[in-house]
């Protein structure tokens, strides 16, 4: 019997969700005003942040796991802004503190620069209707 190989692994899930963040920071920087669907793109952002972070404690519990502690440490700390940053971004959303949201955006970039996007490959189907969700979750 051969290896079993799991062909969606946590890094292949977070590196999808790195380029859809990229694709999303890209398309708020051709925004000119904080529209319904630049708030949905801001949400969609809330959630691939939180996906990223949620797949951190998978990835380094597995390498925990073959006692790689210190490998385990480093991808916590690679990683550690996703969550704190999907945080802000849902608190600046729902105070709409879009006065804020430049600098915010603008903290993120260092983050993206290894991903470089020649041609966008999301579709407008991946934000729409994320504001509306990330609202309903307020009410909860």
């Amino acid at each position: 019997m051969g290896r079993v190989i799991n062909t969606d692994s946590t890094g292949k899930q977070r590196n999808q969700l790195m380029r859809t963040a990229a694709e999303l920071l890209r398309h708020l920087s051709q925004q000119q005003d904080i529209d319904t669907n630049a708030k949905d793109m801001l949400a969609a952002l809330v959630y691939c942040f939180r996906g990223i972070d949620e797949g951190i404690d998978q990835s380094a519990q597995a390498w925990e796991k073959r006692d790689y502690w210190m490998k385990a440490d480093e991808l916590r700390q690679r990683w550690y802004w996703a969550g704190g940053m999907a945080d802000e971004l849902q608190a600046l959303i729902f105070a709409e503190e879009w006065d804020r949201l430049p600098a915010v955006l603008v903290r993120l970039l260092p983050r993206f620069n290894d991903i470089k996007i020649t041609k966008f490959t999301r579709s407008e189907s991946v934000w729409a209707g994320s504001h509306m969700r990330l609202l309903r979750e307020q009410k909860r």
